[in-house]
């Protein structure tokens, strides 16, 4: 007989206020355990909505606040998991602080809706190229349509890590934009980004053909079927193949 998993259970007010109290001078070195009943309240607020408008208006201030890195990273986490449109401002205020930008982002990646897309988006020229590569990472995987033109003109990019991380994101996002802008750039692929493209077209097609896109897949894989690509990039590739073309 399978056992249901038990309901968290809500700390009382005093013990969550204290914990908010902790989490203003939480530094590296403090205790954990004086956090728990933050983490106790979040998870049993999962399905109560007002519970989590609560700690997410509480784990906001907190930010605001500022504090140590070690400390607003714990609120971002939190807010990765209730956090609303609500957080949005909050979290992107970080997003330009190299030693919490991270957990900022993780944050707005979990967090549904236009706003949190649209912050990531406009933060991608005003931060470092290694938080960077973080957003793009996080723009591939929310598949925001919106930036292929930003992402496309990030193919070119000075930074290897930085190019590579905008192909695999138009692969990610596969619209049609986006496989025009990795069909073109293909023939000109630098060395140094030249497996990433690859792998990144070969998602793309993937992702088209899951669409019910299946020309355009064909035409992506028909890039990585010639002589000139690794063994292993012209099977897959072949592989694609045989899968979009029409069935007898």
């Amino acid at each position: 007989m399978s056992q249901s998993n038990p309901t968290p259970t809500k700390p009382d007010a005093a013990a969550l206020d204290a914990a908010f109290e902790a989490l203003r001078t939480y530094d590296q070195g403090s205790s954990r355990g004086a956090l728990m009943p933050i983490d106790e309240a979040v998870m049993a607020s999962l399905d109560d909505k007002a519970a989590q408008r609560e700690l997410e208006q509480r784990l906001v201030t907190a930010l605001k606040h500022g504090g140590s890195a070690v400390a607003r990273e714990y609120a971002c986490s939190k807010l990765a998991m209730i956090g609303s449109e609500v957080c949005v401002p909050a979290l992107a205020a970080q997003l330009t602080a190299p030693e919490f930008a991270t957990a900022a982002r993780n944050a707005l990646e979990a967090i549904p809706g236009a706003q949190a897309t649209k912050v990531l988006r406009d933060s991608v020229p005003k931060v470092e190229d290694l938080q960077k590569i973080g957003v793009i990472n996080s723009l591939g995987a929310r598949r925001d349509a919106d930036s292929v033109h930003a992402l496309t003109a990030l193919l070119k990019h000075d930074d290897a890590g930085v190019a590579g991380a905008a192909a695999a994101a138009l692969g990610a996002i596969a619209t049609t934009n986006a496989a025009k802008a990795l069909r073109e750039f293909q023939p000109r692929t630098p060395e140094a980004i030249r497996p990433k493209v690859a792998d990144a077209i070969l998602t793309c097609a993937e992702r088209l053909l899951e669409a019910g896109k299946r020309a355009e897949a064909q035409t992506l894989y028909r890039l990585l079927a010639s002589s000139t690509q690794p063994k292993h990039i012209q099977l897959a590739a072949a592989r694609g193949l045989e899968l979009a073309s029409p069935k007898p």
